[in-house]
């Protein structure tokens, strides 16, 4: 047998473990043997009591299998069974019958507890109590289990080697236990929190993601981190060890403070991202009417998330188990929009389906029917709009027999219903009809403080979306896209963030020169800077090499030519960021 070189978990608690061996074996008069995953025994009784703490080298098929395996094992003939017959030790073996149970871990096997006779005695308790014992044996691995992860916390807070390694990382760390106060954290940390020492021992804080997914292999996250009365974006990775967290921060950080909303906290509605009064006030509306059944009319400019608040009460409200059906008004030429509404029979009208067609009314029975940009709707299915609301029933064409309906509409538009009332486009007692309540989205560029969490929101879940590293930004792009005015609301944001996840390398930081010219027109440049502007070619300074002024030249001309920076370092062969760098280190004047 082989001496075992590390100690395993099971090792860490033998003690224990050949106490409960003992006992084991006393009360169910049987042998019992412990090893762990690496097949070294840690207790055992009669033939199994010697080695302890050695690797078993022989008649060990049926412990790796269990192992391998992450299931129980029984064998009563022992000689009879299958993984016997390739055994070396099969001739000599003395084992009667087996009876095996893994010790799990979340996903591991550590190592298996097996209950053995070797006389016919022994066998005979074991083929008349399979089940009572396997339970038996599985609360006894439970225990185990629970002693080891209680073990290991121990051993990780007061690992003297762990905390001297935390504490010397240039990059930020906390661990927090299980109730959320940090036990551990580093300079770096209390650095990026403004905390000191003696502030932050023992502090309770409230970690969360912006994004719902909880997937550290794509890299770094930004996460909202709250204490006291703070809270602070903190790009990093969430790891979880047993009952304690470890988060790792970023060594670069696009982090800032995010005020508070202004009166009692927020409802948490993990899809509509904001801490500004207008959307605090919006969640809180929320929450007070979704589990009615009265008809919603969303206001708002085109971009501004009206169909993810149509969504949002739906899964808050009571139907939220049954049909969300959305439809466009605007994206369907009007002599198809009746019959994507009611539905129709068969035979209902030429080239109708034999089968007929069921609309979207009777599709959302029982749940939510979102009509987006309901001011397109034309004015005589506006009138049988209204019959449904008030009749709920719905009569598919070519029917002659109304079909019962229980829905709720929700409805959105950018438009001012009131004026196309007044201009005779639309039905005044539909409206009234629709804007039981009425929502009205505020613009992006009126809630200016949300702008930052949802930019790192968009990053997040775009990164995550096509698998890349979280990738940052500066404080100068943060303040550039805080200024900007947002015409198109939440959705360009949105998209630009898409797009700024596909164009920048991998591992780097979004930089100014990255963002669309638009962005960086002159009303939005900081004072003191000015748009770049072609002139003519100035003469090189003395001290550059020939291979510089060669790179130079190369550059110019290729962006100059092409009049695209993109296009320009897809000939030359190198990174849009590469060329954005080398055009601010020459100084060029890229137009």
């Amino acid at each position: 047998m082989q001496r075992s070189r590390s100690k395993s978990v099971l090792m860490k608690i033998q003690p224990i473990i050949l106490k409960f061996t003992k006992m084991l074996s006393s009360v169910l008069h049987l042998e019992v043997e412990i090893v762990d995953a690496s097949l070294i025994r840690v207790a055992g009784t009669g033939p199994y009591e010697h080695s302890l703490g050695e690797c078993l080298t022989s008649n060990t098929h049926l412990l790796r299998y269990v192992i391998d395996n992450k299931k129980e094992k029984m064998v009563i003939q022992s000689h009879s069974d299958p993984l016997c017959q390739n055994c070396d030790s099969r001739g000599t073996c003395t084992e009667k019958a087996f009876l095996g149970v893994p010790i799990i871990i979340g996903e591991e096997c550590i190592g298996v507890i097996s209950l053995l006779a070797v006389n016919f005695e022994q066998q005979k308790v074991i083929k008349q109590n399979v089940q009572m014992l396997c339970d038996y044996i599985r609360h006894i691995s439970a225990l185990f289990v629970s002693k080891i992860i209680e073990t290991s916390d121990k051993e990780i807070a007061s690992n003297p080697a762990l905390n001297s390694l935390i504490k010397n990382m240039d990059q930020g760390v906390l661990m927090l236990n299980k109730d959320d106060t940090i036990a551990l954290s580093n300079r770096a940390a209390q650095r990026l929190l403004g905390l000191t020492e003696a502030d932050i021992s023992a502090l309770q804080v409230t970690l969360s993601s912006l994004t719902p997914k909880d997937n550290v292999e794509c890299g770094f996250k930004q996460y909202l981190i709250k204490f006291k009365e703070q809270q602070i974006l903190i790009t990093g990775q969430l790891h979880p060890i047993q009952d304690l967290r470890l988060f790792l921060m970023a060594f670069h950080q696009s982090h800032s403070n995010i005020a508070e909303p202004q009166s009692f906290d927020s409802p948490d509605i993990h899809q509509l991202i904001g801490n500004s009064k207008p959307m605090h006030t919006l969640k809180q509306l929320i929450t007070r009417i979704a589990p009615g059944n009265s008809s919603v009319l969303i206001s708002g400019e085109s971009g501004t998330g009206k169909e993810v608040v149509a969504r949002a009460i739906h899964r808050l409200s009571k139907r939220c188990n049954q049909s969300f059906i959305a439809i466009n008004c605007a994206a369907i030429p009007e002599q198809l929009l009746e019959s994507e509404l009611f539905g129709y029979i068969k035979g209902a009208f030429t080239g109708a389906s034999a089968q007929g067609k069921i609309g979207l009314l009777q599709a959302a029975n029982g749940g939510t029917l979102f009509l987006d940009e309901i001011g397109d709707m034309p004015m005589m299915l506006q009138a049988k709009l209204l019959r449904v609301i008030e009749s709920r029933e719905v009569m598919p064409i070519g029917a002659n027999k109304p079909q019962p309906l229980d829905i709720r509409i929700i409805s959105a538009t950018h438009q001012n219903l009131q004026n196309y009332i007044a201009q005779g486009n639309f039905r005044e007692d539909l409206y009234y009809r629709l804007n039981v309540i009425p929502l009205m989205l505020a613009p992006l560029r009126e809630r200016k403080s949300d702008i930052e969490l949802l930019m790192h929101f968009f990053l997040n879940l775009h990164s995550q979306r096509m698998e890349n590293c979280y990738p940052g930004m500066t404080q100068e792009v943060i303040a550039i896209l805080n200024n900007y005015q947002w015409p198109g609301n939440v959705r360009e944001l949105g998209n630009l963030m898409e797009y700024l996840v596909n164009i920048v390398p991998s591992g780097e930081v979004i930089e100014r020169d990255l963002l669309p010219p638009h962005l960086c027109a002159r009303k939005d440049l900081p004072s003191g800077e000015r748009a770049p502007t072609a002139t003519a070619a100035q003469p090189e300074p003395a001290g550059k090499s020939n291979i510089e002024i060669m790179e130079k030249q190369l550059i110019e001309e290729a962006v100059l030519r092409l009049g695209n920076k993109k296009l320009a370092a897809e000939e030359l062969g190198i990174g849009v960021a590469t060329i954005y760098r080398k055009i601010k280190k020459y100084e060029l004047h890229s137009g």
